[in-house]
């Protein structure tokens, strides 16, 4: 068995992905630009209005990108009529694993650079930035770990568990590192402080995310067959 990925195949498989969802997801990045810019305001209550709207957009983002592609195609059947076309395990596993990451990842990356631009761009201090880029490596990773968990659990409630679970621990992560002085106290500044603890829980976020992806992708893509 080759075990060479079939690209022209994976690549159409990722734009049926894309075209299917786009619009849907242009509606999350026009909700993103509400909330930024109510948090642009720079007021106390625009504020917290605008970063609560921030994270409702960016949950209800991913667990779209995740929901669409991978658990209303299975309750519809829809990828037992991929499976049956001229592709492996590892071309379907690539597929679907670059088709989520490109519809979760175009508006998660568009709401990170507004956020950071509306941070430097208006009153709120700069020391912000830090913060914010944690906050959005905890949905980055609570992302990669529902999606290798519905990549390979069939279970609509246990896939539906994970990612409301994964997706809560945003606040009490907030309150957490709303509690460490290295990363709090800079946050009120205007000197954007990359301190240790920012730093080693950031590079944990990104490793975590990248194994749970790569585990995904050797575990299912490795099989001589679906089934």
């Amino acid at each position: 068995m080759s075990f060479a990925p079939n690209l022209p195949l994976i690549r159409l498989l990722v734009v049926k992905d894309w075209q299917l969802f786009q619009k849907q997801l242009a509606a999350y990045v026009l909700a993103g630009i509400i909330a930024l810019a109510l948090l642009g305001l720079a007021k106390p209550w625009a504020f917290h209005l605008g970063a609560t709207l921030l994270l409702v957009v960016l949950v209800a983002a991913a667990c779209f990108a995740i929901s669409t592609s991978l658990l209303v195609e299975r309750k519809e059947q829809t990828l037992a009529f991929v499976m049956s076309l001229p592709v492996t395990p590892l071309d379907f596993t690539l597929a679907k694993l670059a088709g989520n990451l490109l519809t979760f990842g175009v508006p998660y990356l568009v709401l990170l650079g507004g956020t950071a631009m509306v941070i430097l761009g208006t009153p709120i201090p700069d020391g912000f930035v830090v913060f914010a880029v944690l906050v959005f490596g905890h949905v980055l990773l609570a992302y990669g770990l529902s999606l290798a968990v519905a990549m390979r659990v069939e279970s609509e409630g246990w896939n539906t568990f994970v990612m409301i679970a994964s997706m809560v621990l945003v606040n009490p992560f907030i309150m957490v590192i709303g509690q460490i002085d290295a990363i709090a106290g800079p946050a009120r500044t205007d000197a954007i402080t990359w301190s240790a603890p920012a730093l080693a829980i950031l590079a944990a976020q990104i490793l975590l995310f990248a194994l749970a992806i790569a585990w995904t992708a050797w575990s299912l893509g490795r099989r001589p067959a679906f089934y």
